[in-house]
């Protein structure tokens, strides 16, 4: 039995989370929470205009008996779902985003010698299916098959009008027309997914649309350099990686994984952890400008001597005095640091000074 949902905790999660479908995702009205991902809580009017509507939602989802008998009522009274402005709207704006997504996903050349233009033969697809997402939220459902004939079909007159706004209404239209008269069905019996497969398949879903953000990025996205000059973001990456400064970064990480495959990966973790400086025993030496090797006598004899030497009150001058002052104020705490830490650096010096006479 599924646990039954909270019109408050919906409504906080439409709140916070509401433009990326975090509430539809809980409502299990997972295609929803997808396209409102990918649009952005429906290009923000969506998201607004569900205030009202998630009471409806939570008793749709908890299967109230009133919600089920008005729903029956309305299956009884209607074969099919009548015709919604809204999702109808939804079904020509999501297809189209999803088309124009896919459009400019495509690489404009070759790439590795291979010219991937045929790819937009993949855009009425694209279309049928952000029409199909649509039309299958909620209590209704439909087939893929005629809204994506639909679009094929349309897709030819994409040659002959070269305004791709035009082209793309023209597919989209078709598309969502057909699929509102020919496809559109009552959904009788809810889903029942486990929360793992739902995961899942919204987790595959985000991955192809990411795929696409990030394919648009690399062939068509640019950067601007400090001369103003705008530089491909595919060029400037192969440039950064064939650069001085990432091929230095790149052999001091084989050199680490060399050195961890012989002496182990704890090793490699405590040489980062010694390099950070925790303790700041490093920054402190340096501020005393002594040695790791420095007894304790001779740490507070350079203390006493920098102090003496750096002391505010010997400064006349208030901004010079104002420096002398944060100075001062540095070798007392690197002094506080260093005598802080003198057991710790005797038992380090005692065992490096052991490894040292076995060998």
């Amino acid at each position: 039995m599924l646990g039954k949902k909270s019109v408050i905790v919906a409504y906080l999660l439409w709140l916070f989370g509401g433009i990326f479908g975090v509430h539809h995702f809980y409502l299990r009205r997972d295609r929803h929470a997808f396209v409102w991902w990918t649009t952005l809580g429906g290009f923000g009017i969506g998201w607004l205009g569900e205030i009202f509507r998630i009471p409806r939602y939570v008793r749709d989802a908890n299967e109230d008996p009133k919600h089920m008998e008005e729903l029956v009522n309305r299956m009884s009274k209607n074969k099919k779902p009548p015709f919604s402005m809204n999702r109808f709207t939804g079904m020509l704006l999501v297809g189209y985003s999803w088309g124009q997504m896919v459009m400019v996903a495509i690489p404009p050349d070759g790439f590795w010698g291979i010219n991937l233009r045929y790819l937009n033969l993949l855009i009425p697809l694209a279309i049928a299916l952000g029409v199909w997402t649509v039309g299958n939220v909620g209590r209704e459902q439909g087939g893929l098959k005629w809204p994506l004939i639909a679009a094929y079909a349309v897709y030819p007159i994409r040659y002959y009008i070269y305004d791709e706004t035009v082209s793309f209404t023209f597919m989209v239209l078709a598309s969502a027309f057909v699929f509102d008269t020919f496809c559109r069905e009552w959904r009788r019996t809810p889903r029942r997914k486990h929360f793992v497969k739902r995961v899942l398949i919204l987790g595959l879903c985000a991955c192809l649309y990411i795929s696409l953000w990030c394919s648009y990025l690399y062939f068509h996205g640019t950067i601007t350099d400090s001369e103003g000059d705008e530089i491909p973001i595919y060029e400037a990456l192969h440039h950064f990686f064939t650069s001085p400064w990432w091929l230095d970064v790149k052999q001091c990480l084989i050199e680490t994984y060399q050195y961890a495959q012989h002496h182990g990966w704890y090793e490699v973790w405590k040489q980062i952890i010694d390099l950070s400086d925790p303790h700041g025993e490093q920054n402190a030496y340096k501020v005393l400008g002594v040695g790791p090797d420095a007894s304790q006598q001779e740490i507070t004899s350079t203390w006493r001597k920098l102090s003496r030497e750096n002391h505010p009150d010997k400064v006349k001058d208030e901004k010079e005095r104002r420096v002398a002052q944060e100075r001062f104020m540095e070798i007392q705490q690197a002094y506080e640091i260093l005598s802080n830490s003198k057991h710790r650096r005797n038992r380090r010096n005692k065992k490096d000074n052991s490894d040292s006479s076995k060998v």
